[in-house]
């Protein structure tokens, strides 16, 4: 756990929701803004293993994507400290276009042309008919440093998405957002980020020690 804030700084837990079918599915299926499934059975579990593990964590907020998934994972946290759970537009998970429902084979086989350039640049070709990861980071990194500069001396949950999550920490780290498949983001792995004298620091990625294995 990380120490309670001094005046002049924020932490910010970072967690990406629990699980949906389509998380679950083999192999997984692109999960973007179009679709708006609740979490499973599993990413229920997962939610409230996250409420339990940051119930030892004196909160003073919950933000979350507006996404329903999103959404159920925070309740699961909030629930634990009596707080409401606050919608972020800004947060809602990449438009992956036509590529929605769709795993990655499909979308090969589809539309080669289009899932080649993507692979090769996607902070620049956008999914089919979507975003691209530039535009991700542009509209969700300033809600994010946002956040964190109006809450110095408190602690902060975030529930956000897989890629929204990791362009974001990308863009912190330093790390080109292309490579943003780098960046490990489980279902309800949590990160924690710091802001403190002006500057915004990753201190841990991904954890999932609280999560069990079942």
């Amino acid at each position: 756990m990380p120490p309670c804030p001094a005046p002049d700084a924020c932490w910010l837990h970072l967690v990406r929701h629990g699980a949906t079918d389509n998380n679950r599915a083999n192999p997984p299926r692109l999960q973007g803004r179009r679709t708006d499934p609740a979490l499973s059975d599993e990413g229920q579990r997962q939610a409230r293993e996250a409420g339990e593990f940051l119930a030892g964590v004196a909160l003073d907020a919950v933000y979350s994507s507006p996404l329903l998934r999103a959404r159920q994972t925070a309740e699961a946290i909030a629930q634990r400290h009596n707080l409401p759970v606050e919608l972020v537009d800004e947060l809602t998970e990449v438009d992956v276009g036509d590529w929605e429902g769709l795993d990655w084979d499909e979308i090969a086989q589809r539309d080669p042309e289009a899932y080649h350039a993507f692979m090769a640049d996607a902070a620049v070709n956008p999914y089919r008919g979507g975003e691209n990861l530039q535009t991700v980071v542009d509209r969700a990194a300033p809600a994010f440093q946002r956040l964190l500069e109006a809450h110095l001396g408190r602690s902060i949950v975030v529930v956000a998405h897989n890629v929204v999550n990791r362009v974001c920490l990308a863009q912190l780290m330093g790390i080109p957002i292309a490579r943003y498949r780098t960046i490990p983001q489980d279902n309800c792995g949590l990160s924690l980020i710091r802001r403190r004298n002006g500057r915004t620091n990753v201190i841990t990625i991904n954890g999932v020690f609280h999560l069990s294995l079942t």
